[in-house]
């Protein structure tokens, strides 16, 4: 839809028109009254992916407005089926007071809904961690941070080779990928929504600043990742990522840490699929080693479960802690 002459629409076309121009890449759902509308291609595009009625609304600059809409209080059920579809989404409400708005009520976009962001039980899986990670590359080798937003967990890793990166995103899934331009495609699983990003936005003194004013520290030295200037530089670019798309700075991330290679057992993809660690090589779920272990009381243990099952870990002590307190749990609950 050109926009270049705004003067030859309606006012609320004009104000819809300028608002679609700072978010072309995201479906806007548009507030009015007790819908939320879409026009133009995002009405088509909507309209095909939803299975919903395609209607027109008048007309604006002489032509007929492609037209399609959801009702406010049923819009979980249509974000989650786009998000599942990997398409991102704008949400534009109206912040002014309609009885005494003069013209549109004023209207501004809260919320942009990816699908490595989401945060709302109704639209995320139970037991499984969704994520969203930046990847980006250097001489040294890969830079791979990654977050789930819901939780706060924030964390990083530096894979040496391309092998030992395609092994970390079959491990994590992350439901979203940020890559900086220039590296490989396919990267990750076909239905990740992936995005290539410059690399000034995964400037090294740029992330530093970021993640330091985040967590409210001179420097990240006391969080043990200080070392991975490649991990940081992607935990950047992946902080102000979800900055943008959330408006808001994310007060429950409150520190990072690192995954060291040397510390767990390193999984290639393909041993991964043959493991049947959480899917079967039938596709079942519930005939995977997670799907038969699992009788976790709560959907966050069984979030854990699964990483604990997806990354083996090397050292010892660590999980001699871990049977300790499984012991000590069991013990309680028999002499309750």
């Amino acid at each position: 839809m050109q926009t270049d002459d705004l003067s030859a629409h309606t006012p609320v076309m004009q104000q819809y028109l300028r608002i679609k121009a700072e978010h072309p890449q995201h479906l806007l759902f548009y507030r009015m009254g007790d819908f939320y509308e879409l026009f133009f291609d995002d009405a088509r595009r909507a309209a095909k992916l939803l299975d919903i009625t395609l209607t027109a609304r008048g007309k604006s600059a002489g032509q007929s407005i492609p037209m399609a809409g959801v009702p406010y209080h049923a819009a979980e059920q249509y974000l989650a089926r786009l998000v599942r579809a990997g398409v991102s989404v704008a949400l534009c409400e109206q912040i002014g007071d309609p009885a005494t708005s003069k013209g549109p009520v004023e209207r501004q976009v809260v919320r942009i809904i990816t699908p490595g962001t989401l945060t709302d039980e109704a639209l995320l899986e139970a037991r499984r961690d969704n994520l969203v990670a930046a990847v980006c590359r250097s001489a040294r080798g890969h830079g791979l941070a990654w977050l789930d937003l819901s939780a706060g967990r924030f964390l990083l890793a530096e894979p040496e080779t391309a092998a030992d990166l395609q092994a970390e995103l079959a491990r994590l899934k992350p439901a979203e990928l940020l890559v900086e331009e220039g590296l490989a495609t396919g990267l990750a699983a076909s239905d990740t929504a992936t995005h290539t990003l410059p690399p000034w936005q995964f400037d090294a003194d740029t992330a530093s600043r970021l993640l330091c004013a985040q967590f409210g520290t001179h420097d990240l030295q006391g969080f043990g990742v200080g070392d991975l200037q490649d991990g940081l530089r992607a935990a950047g670019c992946l902080l102000q990522y979800v900055r943008d798309t959330q408006r808001s700075s994310l007060p429950h991330v409150t520190a990072i840490g690192a995954e060291r290679h040397s510390d767990a057992l390193q999984i290639d993809a393909a041993t991964r699929r043959n493991l049947e660690l959480e899917v079967s090589l039938g596709g079942d779920a519930a005939a995977s080693v997670a799907g038969v272990l699992d009788h976790c009381g709560t959907t966050m243990g069984s979030r854990l479960l699964r990483r604990w099952l997806n990354r083996p870990l090397r050292d010892r002590e660590v999980l001699r802690g871990r049977y300790a307190a499984l012991e000590a749990l069991q013990s309680s609950a028999s002499g309750a």
